[in-house]
């Protein structure tokens, strides 16, 4: 992982990841207490890394180990002698009983996965102020493993029916910790907890978008000087978010190259360019390369080829246009942090995969460039914070998350310009049907699927063979999981009545209800 831009400005909080799926979640409620703090695997740990890190409090995540398996994950004893507040969660639990004079016992009868109740001891604690209003609290547990006998020093606050010790503390050392996770939304009152935790740490809570703003342009002219560097604009929110960063830093050293490869949505081009290039006075290239993408993709129909020859053909004509700016040694790329963590293997093995089509994932290496990443501290919620912070219009920095490949994979089969022109006004009328009810905000992504099927309709008094289509919508808070939108059979009705009456070559309109659990959001 390369240096991030929060120094020592900040208190900062470490979380380290033993594993558990839900560890981002651990983090986003942080930066909603405007807490700065950054995950890393337990295997990146060690005592030099904490001396040099210096946090101000260490949180233990969950993870689907068992403290008696070999090779099982542990922090390095040094964490425990930082004299820093300590909160372990689930996994992270066990790791401090088991390190610290406890005792955990494998399941046994006493495994825990879901929804469960946590009644108090009747002890004062800071760390639950604001928790047990009721004679109860809902939790989320997920544990197979349990506690059995808390280490020297701790007390029991709270219990369940299958996790005697579901919160511990031992109070003189600000050591913390539960057996379930607070940090989902199954656990109501989990935020509070976290709340009282950071407070007890005695964190200023002074992350915000405009500290980092000032933050991020001062590391990035630092980082620059007086050279030129190039950005990948895709006209998508993290790329137009990160140009704005940078062109406020470093003005006219920064060249965007905006690759138009002919998958866009209606007017995006012209719109996007018009943006940055009219009103906001960056230098963009507009790199018209239509027939060279749709021509290598005639006839080409398997989805997984489709995208990478999208992204093959980008890291071409980009390298192409970015040969012509004399003297660019940095490229600008809009990682978010999601994005660095999903990279990172925490048991330390390859990392995986992000995205097979994330366009500029070559380039750096190929152009001998280095990376610009003012955005890989950032969710993506973050980044949207920061584009109004720069000043981007709202209903930009509030687009619809928009895929590289474009609408290569909103069109399965193969792709044809009649097909691609369907999907297009088909897609507007959607997206104005969505803004006229008022319901673009509500929903995460939305957009239309061209079918690669023709039926036969009757439309007046004649017969139709044209295409079907499909409309997709979905929730989600941070982009992790998704459920679909419940749209009123008023609203879609109205909508395929408008596609079916508006864009020729559409006879048949459906609505996919499937949610989509981590990583599976778009369409395929």
């Amino acid at each position: 992982m390369t240096e991030l831009i929060s120094p020592a400005a900040h208190d900062r909080l470490l979380i380290i990841d033993f594993g558990s799926q839900v560890t981002q979640l651990i983090a986003r409620r942080l930066r909603e207490l405007n807490v700065f703090c950054e995950i890393h695997p337990f295997n990146r740990v060690d005592d030099a890394f904490l001396r040099e890190f210096d946090p101000r409090a260490v949180i233990l995540s969950g993870g689907p180990s068992s403290v008696f398996a070999e090779g099982a994950p542990m922090p390095p004893a040094s964490v425990f002698d930082l004299g820093v507040p300590i909160l372990g969660i689930c996994y992270g639990q066990q790791v401090m009983m088991h390190c610290l004079g406890g005792h955990v016992e494998r399941g046994h009868g006493t495994a825990e996965f879901g929804r469960a109740f946590v009644t108090p001891t009747g002890q004062s604690l800071d760390l639950l102020e604001g928790w047990f209003a009721t004679d109860r609290e809902q939790v989320w547990m997920s544990h197979g493993d349990h506690v059995s006998k808390i280490a020297p020093g701790f007390e029991v606050f709270g219990t369940s029916p299958h996790a005697p010790f579901a919160i511990t503390a031992d109070v003189n050392r600000h050591f913390y910790a539960v057996q379930f996770h607070p940090e989902v939304h199954h656990t109501p009152n989990g935020a509070r907890l976290y709340e009282n935790f950071v407070r007890l740490a005695g964190f200023k809570g002074d992350w915000t978008m405009r500290a980092y703003r000032e933050e991020a342009v001062a590391a990035i002219r630092e980082q620059i000087g007086d050279k030129k560097v190039i950005c990948a604009l895709s006209g998508g929110v993290d790329s137009s978010v990160a140009a704005a960063l940078i062109h406020e830093a470093v003005g006219d050293q920064l060249t965007c190259v905006f690759v138009d490869h002919g998958l866009l949505r209606k007017n995006e081009a012209e719109e996007v360019v018009g943006m940055f290039r009219d009103h906001m006075n960056l230098h963009v290239i507009h790199a018209d390369e239509v027939d060279l993408f749709l021509g290598e993709l005639d006839g080409v129909s398997d989805p997984e080829t489709k995208r990478k020859i999208i992204g093959r053909l980008f890291i071409d004509v980009f390298q192409k246009y970015a040969n012509e700016i004399e003297g660019a040694e940095f490229l600008a790329q809009g990682t978010l942090y999601p994005d660095v963590i999903e990279s990172v293997s925490f048991s330390g093995g390859p990392s995986v995969t992000i995205k097979s089509h994330h366009n500029v994932g070559g380039l750096p290496e190929k152009m001998g460039l280095k990376l610009v990443e003012p955005l890989r501290e950032l969710f993506k919620d973050e980044v949207r914070a920061l584009g109004a912070e720069l000043g981007l219009p709202a209903h930009f920095i509030g687009r619809h998350p928009f895929p590289g490949p474009g609408l290569a994979i909103r069109c399965p089969g193969e792709i044809t310009r009649q097909k691609l022109d369907i999907l297009r006004e088909a897609d507007a009328v959607y997206i104005d049907q969505i803004r006229k009810h008022g319901l673009y905000d509500e929903i995460w992504q939305a957009f239309v699927a061209i079918l690669p099927v023709r039926t036969v309709g009757v439309m007046g008094d004649g017969r139709t063979y044209d295409f079907a289509c499909a409309l997709r919508a979905v929730t989600s808070v941070d982009g992790m999981t998704a459920d679909y939108y419940p749209f009123s059979h008023e609203f879609l009705g109205d909508t395929a009545t408008r596609i079916i009456n508006e864009v020729p070559g559409i006879n048949r309109v459906t609505y996919d209800i499937t949610s989509k659990p981590p990583g599976t959001i778009e369409w395929e």
